[in-house]
């Protein structure tokens, strides 16, 4: 049985290989990056044989180890994986349930994943070739080691088919892991500026040795504290890591009979009583679809994901700067304009989120201005609510309150102004985006230099219609306090002027390429 989950195995890898020209274009150049760098990795760790100090090799093999195992671990949970060999879908065979986890874990051995792994835990153990018995630990650590990154892959994408199987809970999860990831790119930064020649070190080793005694580290720490002269905390740990693998085992073969017996949830319908928003709004074609994009901002996946993603990017902006030696005071002054100038951003494309629904607009004759204004009211009410509170928290936490006309009228002429631009851009160039339902995290079925070009003009004319009230700003901050006033005047006025003409023109675009507008939205 075991035989013949690994032919199916080996027929399922095989099989993507019978897809269109460019798919297995694309999969075989995947393949030979992963490839690649596990080759390096390897080269890599053949070369640190020759390194003297094995305490500081050791060290950065088990960082590197651990951090190995949580990625097997924590991709299929968070990001989802298309797991071909889940076990439920052998429920109808009558296997065994023991036989059927050894031969999923077996099969499980199949894989680029798995081979780049191999092939870097065989570069380990050339790393540990110094003796005989480093060798013979390394050649007992390295299957340990592969074992615990396969077994924990296993569960974690079983729980993640058992916990993630609607689309909404995927969706969430994988906004959880880009938050992860995103939220991590400081902690990146500030590794990058420690002084590893003179306390790196130090700091490496406490959390080598920190690692090194949990699951997560102790099969990569067991030839290097051989090699090291560490033998009796080498045993331990080879104790640890196996023990480890056993419990892993116990997991997964309980997972397995737990899946077998475990139908497939189904997603929840909700329902909705009431008008929501379209009996809070004015009555109207605007207010019509006002209501709309108000309910797509707080319903649609690919709304909020993006949302979601504007409060992290200035923390991305001012910890980098932070660490260089910005000054505080500068750096209160990013958050509320980044902030406004992304949201403003967001609108540059609106029209294209509604794909073939746009018809609506089209058929009914809805006025170009109204269906400009109407789109415009989730980012507005926003913005407005970004500007005041977040503008009166900066000043307060500065304790400079002279500082307040200058970041109302930046941040104002930011959001409005990337309103005004966006109402023009998303009638004339509206370019393909992820359909309804999808995946916030797929790839746009198409793409073209159009994309860069409407992104690359909405930003930076954003910032070109904001530049006056920057000048002024920093001619209050720098030179004189009265600049201030005239930093808040030049940012509310070319705010609006470019909000009023760009809903205008965006308007007269929209009745004029009413037609185009919907055969894109059908081609895309």
């Amino acid at each position: 049985m075991v035989a013949q989950l690994l032919r199916l195995k080996l027929r399922l890898l095989g099989n993507i290989f019978r897809r269109s020209t460019w798919q297995v274009v694309g999969i075989v150049v995947g393949l030979i990056y992963g490839l690649g760098i596990a080759a390096l990795l390897f080269l890599i760790l053949v070369g640190l044989r020759g390194v003297d100090d094995a305490a500081l090799v050791r060290d950065v093999v088990v960082v590197g180890g651990a951090a190995t195992v949580v990625g097997f671990l924590l991709v299929p949970l968070v990001f989802g994986v298309d797991d071909t060999m889940d076990p439920r879908r052998f429920a109808l065979f009558g296997m065994p349930d023991r036989t059927l986890a050894l031969g999923l874990a077996v099969a499980a051995a199949i894989g680029v994943p798995a081979l780049a792994l191999a092939l870097v835990l065989t570069g380990t153990v050339v790393t540990w070739s110094r003796g005989v018995g480093e060798t013979l630990l390394a050649l007992l650590a390295a299957p340990l080691a592969f074992a615990t990154c396969l077994l924990g892959a296993r569960l974690t994408a079983g729980l993640g088919g058992m916990l993630l199987e609607t689309r909404r809970s995927r969706e969430v999860a994988s906004v959880i892991g880009v938050l992860l990831v995103v939220m991590a790119a400081p902690l990146i930064v500030a590794l990058t500026t420690v002084d590893w020649a003179n306390s790196g070190r130090r700091a490496l080793g406490a959390i080598a040795g920190g690692l090194s005694w949990t699951p997560l580290g102790a099969a990569f720490a067991v030839p290097g504290d051989a090699a090291d002269g560490a033998w009796g905390t080498a045993i331990l740990k080879l104790a640890i890591a196996a023990a480890t693998v056993w419990f892993a085992w116990m997991a997964w073969e309980r997972l397995v009979a737990r899946m077998l017996v475990t139908p497939g949830r189904e997603a929840s319908a909700r329902s909705y009583h009431g008008l929501g928003w379209f009996g809070r709004m004015p009555h109207g074609a605007t207010g019509a679809i006002a209501a709309r994009s108000i309910t797509y901002w707080f319903r649609d996946a690919r709304y909020w994901v993006a949302l979601l993603m504007i409060p992290i990017t200035p923390v991305l902006v001012t910890v980098p700067l932070g660490i260089a030696g910005v000054p505080a005071l500068y750096l209160g002054l990013i958050p509320v304009p980044l902030v406004c100038l992304l949201l403003g951003w967001s609108l540059h494309n609106d029209t294209a989120y509604d794909s073939t629904a746009v018809w609506l607009h089209v058929a009914s004759g809805v006025r170009g201005v109204a269906d400009r204004v109407g789109r415009l009211a989730p980012v507005l009410i926003s913005g407005i609510l970004v500007i005041g509170l977040g503008s009166a928290v900066t000043v307060f936490v500065l304790d400079d309150w002279r500082l307040l006309p200058s970041l109302l009228g930046v941040s104002t002429a930011l959001l409005l102004a990337g309103l005004g631009l966006g109402s023009i851009t998303s009638a004339a160039m509206p370019y393909p985006v992820v359909k309804p339902g999808d995946s916030p995290f797929q790839a746009p079925q198409s793409t073209g230099a159009v994309t860069a070009l409407v992104q690359s003009f909405t930003m930076f004319g954003s910032l070109l219609v904001a530049a006056p009230a920057i000048a002024f700003a920093g001619l209050g901050i720098f030179s004189d306090p009265a600049w201030h006033a005239a930093s808040l005047a030049a940012g509310v006025g070319l705010g609006v002027l470019v909000l009023v003409l760009g809903v205008w023109a965006g308007g007269n675009v929209f009745q004029r390429r009413g037609p185009e507008i919907l055969a894109a939205a059908l081609r895309a």
